[in-house]
């Protein structure tokens, strides 16, 4: 089959190293020429902020970070960059604190340093999200790319077991979406597979030892693949989901990337034969060896079973009630491009299932 498509490689430089991201920042100020940072880091990260920015000087630190970016926290952290002076943002913590960053630097244009503690992957997108008024807008603009990311496994040693899990299934989540969001490619479909490949061993890894540095190393590889793939593929009918999950329900952002994922999967496989085959081989591992008659959905839960993972939205707070909402919601934003058509039924269904926790029934397509 002859080849024809489109890739953007985002520009971003990425550095990595264990216990290295005090000499990084330190490095990457002066190398831009900055000096007067606004950090963004919630209080639980705040130990780490200040041992992360201690040779950055005099800085400006906000600790109000809150999922799914309200539009009034956005508001607040920008006035108080430009009240500070600021010339540079930098995040210390998870996809809030990173999606908060994006925030400012879309409203005043500041250039953001970002120093990932979890694997939620936004760190290496030019995409943003802000909620006003139960709905959660995204959009895609280069300058809240992040300038530089800082890698440091040594800062997710302390993350707690379920929560990496959860963390870890939602850069999964980027990555089984990249295989056929509307902007997929080859390039992407490579990254992705990889990423899956990657995070499925550090996972298990990370389950097996959570202080085992290798696999932290691993899931933040991992997780930065999967981002690359999702920034050039663009936001499939999953992230969809997740984001009216998120927005009008104000679901926790991991936990229900990593419950609805499945389910996603499952619907849109039928559609994906050839790549979801692909995907099927990089799930495989030594205890699961991929044979012709597995599937990608097969080999997904069969690492949800090992790592114990999230399954149900219902322990999040979605009820039965908001599953007609959430149908008529993700049904005008979802891609005319999704490999299997959206219907208002397989939706509901899919919603129905991933709120109970049951595999998903025999969707209609």
């Amino acid at each position: 089959m002859r080849m024809q498509f489109t890739h953007t490689t985002l520009g971003q430089r990425v550095l990595f190293g264990a216990g290295q991201s005090a000499v990084f920042v330190s490095a990457e100020l002066s190398r831009l020429q900055q000096r007067r940072p606004l950090v963004i880091a919630t209080s639980r990260h705040q130990v780490e902020a200040a041992h992360v920015v201690e040779a950055a000087g005099p800085v400006q630190v906000w600790g109000d970070v809150v999922q799914h970016v309200p539009v009034g926290t956005a508001d607040a952290a920008t006035s108080a960059a430009t009240d500070a002076g600021a010339d540079v943002v930098i995040c210390i913590g998870g996809g809030s604190a990173t999606g908060l960053a994006k925030a400012v630097a879309l409203n005043t244009g500041l250039p953001v340093i970002a120093v990932p503690t979890t694997y939620s992957g936004s760190e290496a997108t030019n995409m943003w999200g802000i909620t006003t008024d139960r709905t959660k807008t995204t959009g895609v603009d280069d300058v809240v790319l992040p300038t530089t990311v800082i890698y440091d496994a040594d800062l997710s040693i302390g993350l707690p077991v379920d929560v990496s899990i959860a963390s870890g299934l939602n850069a999964m989540a980027h990555s089984v979406d990249s295989l056929w969001a509307p902007r997929a490619n080859p390039i992407n479909g490579a990254l992705a597979l990889e990423a899956a490949r990657a995070l499925n061993v550090a996972l298990r890894g990370i389950v097996a030892d959570p202080g085992d540095l290798a696999s932290r190393e691993m899931a933040l590889y991992g997780c930065y693949l999967s981002a690359v793939a999702f920034a050039g593929a663009g936001s499939g009918l999953h992230h969809k989901i997740c984001h009216v999950l998120g927005g009008t329900f104000d679901l926790p952002h991991a936990q229900t990337h990593a419950v609805v994922l499945p389910h996603v999967l499952q619907l849109n496989a039928p559609g994906a034969v050839d790549v979801v085959h692909r995907l099927a081989t990089a799930l495989a591992t030594d205890d699961t060896p991929h044979n012709p008659e597995s599937t990608a959905t097969a080999a997904l839960l069969a690492l949800y079973e090992a790592v114990d993972a999230p399954v149900r939205l219902s322990d999040y707070g979605f009820d039965e009630a908001g599953i007609p909402d959430a149908t008529d919601r993700i049904l005008r934003v979802a891609p005319p491009s999704n490999p299997v058509h959206v219907t208002a039924d397989n939706i509901g269904e899919l919603l129905a299932a991933a709120r109970a926790g049951r595999p998903a029934p025999a969707l209609s397509n």
